[in-house]
């Protein structure tokens, strides 16, 4: 039953980090944009990590989805969770009108057009689901390098 919801946990997370990558490839100007909207970097940090965030999200996306290192995307996934959970709760803290920019988008918006919270609770089910591949890792369809065989 574990190697199954693995499975399931694999699929989504790594589903969610690839989409959200390849939304931000398509436009990195936009997604530069939303990293300088944070107001948390160095204003000559924003283009870079606007640019080099999305290939990451979706080479951890594509190692879940394959089940190649799972432990260790997974443990990847988590840290990038956990500094978009900081992120936002930074930004809704300090009172900022910002698109979270997950999904491609981002910036400023007007007052009332926040989804804090709903980005935050999104964001801690993803990272559960990448602590019990953490913990889970083995999985149905995986290739884990530990092993060397695929899980069938």
């Amino acid at each position: 039953m574990k190697v199954w919801l693995s499975l399931v946990a694999r699929l989504v997370l790594g589903g969610v980090m690839v989409v959200a990558g390849a939304l931000k490839v398509a436009d990195p100007e936009t997604a530069t944009q939303a990293v300088r909207a944070y107001d948390l970097l160095p204003a000559s940090l924003d283009a870079p990590v606007g640019l080099i965030l999305p290939f990451l999200e979706i080479a951890i996306g594509l190692l879940l989805i394959v089940g190649f290192g799972v432990r260790w995307a997974a443990f990847a996934a988590g840290v990038f969770l956990v500094i978009f959970i900081a992120a936002v709760s930074s930004a809704w803290a300090r009172g900022l009108a910002i698109d979270c920019g997950c999904f491609g988008g981002g910036g400023q918006v007007a007052p009332g057009q926040t989804k804090y919270l709903q980005e935050i609770l999104r964001d801690v089910g993803l990272l559960a689901l990448a602590g019990w591949l953490w913990f889970t890792p083995q999985s149905k369809f995986a290739l884990e390098p530990s092993t060397g065989v695929v899980a069938l």
